[in-house]
């Protein structure tokens, strides 16, 4: 039985493990205030921070799903360990060799912190083997791919040796267990090695802790056919939440708010020395929901700028499914997606072997829209020069249109397909409305209504869709209505310098013009006259709920002031992001709208800053 972990050290543990910096290696954290932290939290989905670090407290604490704790209770609940582990687990990181009350060796409880010694022993072995004179052909290998030897040691990559029993016989000698070495998929049940002459990238987590490896075959005789290699599933690797390269790209996706997605190992190496430093892979699988939204979180998420993910694909079919597949998971994002494609089929390390960094810069700095892409590989296999043909491509991609998450951007991706296919933009706009209502509807009390759904048993059908009250990305549009409704007296006769175009959701931009037209501000009958017997169903529905919706505090004309400057803020940023996305495009030395467009961006941005110190 294992003893019990000195008093004396479990609080220098405690003293030592700083909340934010553990709470950081694996959330993205910015600050918020009164010296608090917030980000996205990890124990939940979730597309606005709730998730409060308060380091002068040593505290966490979620507002979304309640979850809260210290620095040892997070640890707890992020890796899955008990207790004595996770102490285990801050004091070696801190450095500190703890002490129990008896000699006996903890075992069981610090299974997992042992599998992580292991992997960090043999990540040093296979990195001693790489320099080896048996190393010879792996290091061919990376030079053969533009990596010299200081590549190879910020990557940590290994050779593992051919005979097929060296690791282990190494990491029994350190005083690991065959059993431990069988739980962290370093040896085999039969005592071979589960990596054999193969070249190995070490792969860690956020924290830097190796969980696992990949590994290439070298040699023809290798009895393993599979070309790559990954470590089987253990109590610290799962393929499915891991990625590769995030170790170092943590920090640069944070700042950057951008994640670079390639498919292959060598592909992330190419990348950061390319200078693309936010590039990560998946590790031996499809990216899937969980690598979509652990890169979620360490973007992180404002309401005026929510990132990018941008993914390489080939422009194969086997890309184009992987394209369709990504799309499928895009409502894991509230960053904007895009896939980055090289027409010559090249892939980036290959891009970067050819035709050196800046070929690889450029391919990320190309990018277009994922929705776009997806889009117009549907429709390249219909003959869009016969009108049944038009009819069939729209058929297809009017699913992908109606899709989206962002509901406010589905008429603008409707008017796209409608230049894509060649059709009247009325015609594959019901087409799209038609396969939105095929989608299955949310039901219950909390569910939003479909459009077709008329408030009365004869009101005419809306032209508008509902608002999802719920979705926090619509939260401040719909707020400032909340207040135009309640409250109209505090706003400026020139309703605090809001236009249309300050709300995305057509349902809150038609309220709005219908408010900015209306006389009789600040009347009793205020309310009653937004939401009479002209009003379209949503809208006059939407009125009502306005009207009883509480506000968090007194509609002061600054709070209201507050809010409105709030919105024109995010519109002023959408703008930017569209104007910075033109410059991006374009050639300052060919492109005769550049230095306007520059120009420009100069006047938004000093706008920007003024609007910003209004909040503050």
């Amino acid at each position: 039985m294992a003893g019990f972990i000195n008093e004396e050290d479990l609080q220098t543990v405690r003293e030592r493990s700083r909340i934010e910096d553990v709470v950081g290696a694996f959330v993205t954290l910015r600050p918020a205030g009164g010296g608090a932290l917030v980000g996205l939290c990890p124990f939940h989905d979730e597309k606005t921070p709730s998730f409060r670090v308060t380091p002068a407290r040593g505290f966490y604490h979620c507002f979304g799903c309640g979850e809260g704790g210290d620095v040892l209770t997070f640890v707890q609940k992020i890796n899955n360990v008990s207790f004595s582990e996770a102490v285990e687990y801050l004091a070696d990181r801190i450095g500190l060799q703890l002490r129990y009350t008896d000699s006996a060796v903890h075992s069981d409880s610090g299974r997992r912190v042992r599998i992580l010694e292991a992997n960090l022993a043999a990540a040093e072995f296979f990195a001693a083997g790489l320099r080896s004179a048996e190393g010879v052909p792996a290091r061919q290998f990376l030079d053969g791919r533009g990596f010299d030897q200081a590549a190879a040691s910020t990557f940590g990559i290994g050779y593992a040796p051919k005979g097929g029993r060296a690791l282990g016989e190494h990491l029994r000698a350190r005083g690991f267990t065959q059993d431990e070495l069988v739980a962290a998929g370093l040896v085999r049940a039969n005592g071979w090695d589960f990596f054999s002459g193969r070249v190995l990238w070490p792969i860690r987590d956020a924290g830097r802790s190796v969980l696992g490896f990949g590994a290439r075959r070298l040699f023809d005789d290798d009895r393993m056919t599979a070309k790559y290699l990954n470590t089987p599933e253990t109590p610290v690797y799962k393929k499915s939440q891991v990625l590769y390269g995030l170790d170092l790209a943590r920090s640069n996706i944070a700042k950057k708010h951008q994640a670079v997605v390639v498919e292959g190992y060598t592909d992330v190496m190419a990348c950061h020395l390319a200078g693309v430093d936010t590039a990560v892979a998946s590790c031996g699988t499809a990216f899937g929901d969980d690598h979509g939204r652990l890169l979620q979180r360490l973007i992180g998420a404002t309401d005026a700028f929510a990132g990018e993910v941008i993914f390489t694909f080939d422009g194969d079919a086997a890309g184009q499914a992987a394209a369709r597949k990504v799309f499928s998971g895009d409502q894991n994002f509230t960053s904007q997606t895009y896939v980055a494609i090289e027409p010559t089929g090249l892939d980036p390390c290959d891009l970067r072997l050819q035709h050196g960094d800046a070929a690889l810069r450029e391919l990320v700095g190309r990018r277009v829209p994922l929705y776009r892409f997806v889009m117009e590989q549907t429709i390249k296999g219909f003959d869009l020069d016969r009108v049944d043909g038009r009819i069939a491509a729209l058929r297809a991609a009017a699913p992908l249109a109606a899709s989206v998450r962002d509901r406010s951007l589905v008429d603008g991706y409707a008017r796209e397909l409608a230049q894509l296919i060649g059709m009247d933009i009325a015609d594959v706009r019901r087409e799209v409305r038609a396969a939105g209502g095929r989608r299955p509807a949310k039901t219950g009390p909390a569910g939003p209504r479909t459009p077709a759904e008329p408030s009365g048993e004869d009101a005419p059908p809306s032209v508008y869709p509902v608002p999802d009250p719920r979705d926090l990305s619509l939260e401040s549009e719909r707020a400032t209505l909340r207040l135009a409704v309640r409250a109209p007296e505090s706003f400026t006769p020139e309703w605090n310098d809001l236009t249309p175009d300050d709300f995305t959701h057509p349902a809150y931009r038609a309220l709005f013009e219908r408010i900015a037209g209306s006389s009789g501000r600040g009347s009793a009958q205020w309310a009653h006259a937004l939401a009479g017997p002209d009003a379209d169903p949503v809208l006059a529905d939407l009125v009502v709920e306005l009207a009883v919706e509480p506000t968090l505090h007194e509609p002061t004309p600054a709070y209201v002031a507050q809010y409105a400057t709030k919105l024109r803020l995010l519109t002023l940023s959408r703008v930017i992001a569209s104007l910075k996305s033109k410059l991006q495009r374009s050639n300052p030395q060919t492109d005769e709208a550049y230095a306007g467009m520059f120009t420009e961006l100069t006047r938004l941005e000093a706008q920007r800053v003024q609007l910003q110190a209004g909040l503050s």
